[in-house]
């Protein structure tokens, strides 16, 4: 009975403490509310990566010396700031007002209501030229100082060559997953600044902060400084590309990933086991791997056939040479050929050398958390 007590008041004790976590939280929410409203009157930057890992690498130390895990106390300050960010987002700073107004073409679709949404956000005036207001093209565009292409890959040579005549000193920018194509589209179109953008998310993310957005040259590059400078004052990660360089990254990192895992996807719809059946007996690496296969299937059809078929031409020595490992696999299977299956793996290995152990605990991390999720009936 005296233990069954203990373990009450053991019990009680906890709940104390996770009520004073909950109160700090609430406590630390309403500071970092107050650091947004500094940054968005400042035009200070969303995201200060030296103080993140200042803060971070203390209240390891900090951790440690009193017998708490380090990575747990990480993984909490993690979700802490990915809490703040959010919440930072509601009010953002301008740091480039001459770019009002913004024109954004296609507005209504999922991505150009988001940059919409974080254009308003930072006090710009933002139109929406969609198909409804091609009548009022002209007036919409009149005066802009920027237009945003956010058209299918398959509409942007069509949709750019309708627009009329845009002032000489607006900046014309695309949102397209490839660069060479629409830069040269726009290019002829508009001799003012041009840009292409290629952000490096979905329209579902919660907020901008370390966002990848690759930014590719076309004309006028000091003109487009404002633009760059505000996707930057968001949290976003520029990188600038060549436009070229970048289609050629994307046939591996986007088309080839696309179409292995649109295959992959259409070979489980044809087995004889059910999704439940497989994720009821997967592990936690298998069940991250069915999400994003199942993540990209949630998504446009027409968005990821276009991506696929948009760059098919560059890639089929890409998928030639796929094709090509995996027959080559397939037979070291046949045969037995223990030898080369670990020559192979070695060879793949070595590859991925430098970053192996960091992927290794990264990958750690993100099976512990698909681990916590799982849903036990």
């Amino acid at each position: 009975m005296a233990s069954v007590m203990d373990l009450n008041e053991l019990r009680q004790g906890i709940d104390e403490c996770d009520t004073e976590l909950v109160n700090l939280l609430a406590k630390r929410r309403a500071l970092t509310e107050q650091v947004g409203i500094i940054k968005q009157q400042t035009g200070a930057p969303l995201h200060a990566p030296e103080r993140e890992a200042q803060l971070i690498a203390s209240r390891r130390e900090q951790a440690q010396n009193l017998n708490v895990n380090p990575d747990l106390v990480e993984d909490i300050l993690r979700r802490m700031m990915r809490e703040a960010y959010e919440n930072q987002q509601s009010r953002l700073a301008c740091v480039a007002p001459e770019l009002s107004p913004v024109v954004i073409v296609g507005g209504k679709g999922a991505m150009g209501q988001l940059f919409a949404k974080q254009l308003e956000r930072s006090g710009y005036e933002v139109r929406i030229l969609d198909k409804d207001e091609q009548a009022q093209a002209s007036a919409l565009l009149s005066d802009a100082k920027l237009v945003l292409i956010s058209v299918p890959i398959n509409a942007i040579e069509s949709v750019v060559n309708r627009l009329p005549r845009l002032p000489e000193d607006c900046i014309l920018a695309d949102i397209t997953s490839v660069k060479q194509k629409p830069l040269k589209v726009m290019l002829n179109k508009h001799s003012g600044p041009v840009v292409g953008l290629h952000p490096m998310f979905g329209p579902d993310i919660s907020h901008w902060v370390k966002q990848t957005i690759v930014a590719c040259e076309g004309r006028g590059h000091e003109q487009c400084t404002g633009l760059l400078q505000q996707l930057s004052v968001w949290g976003s990660q520029l990188v600038e590309i060549d436009a070229k360089k970048h289609d050629q990254a994307m046939q591996i990192i986007q088309v080839m990933r696309h179409l292995t895992t649109f295959v992959y996807g259409q070979f489980l719809s044809k087995q004889c086991h059910t999704l439940e059946e497989l994720r009821s007996c997967s592990s936690p690496i298998y069940q991250l791997e069915l999400m994003m296969v199942g993540r990209l299937f949630a998504q446009s059809p027409e968005l990821y056939s276009d991506i696929m078929l948009a760059q098919f031409d560059d890639v089929e020595g890409l998928l030639a040479s796929y094709q090509e490992t995996f027959a080559s696999t397939l037979e070291k299977l046949k045969m037995g050929d223990k030898d080369s299956l670990i020559e192979a793996f070695s060879q793949a290995k070595h590859y991925f050398s430098d970053s192996a152990a960091q992927f290794l605990t990264q990958s750690r991390g993100l099976l512990n958390k698909a681990n916590d999720a799982k849903v036990l009936d």
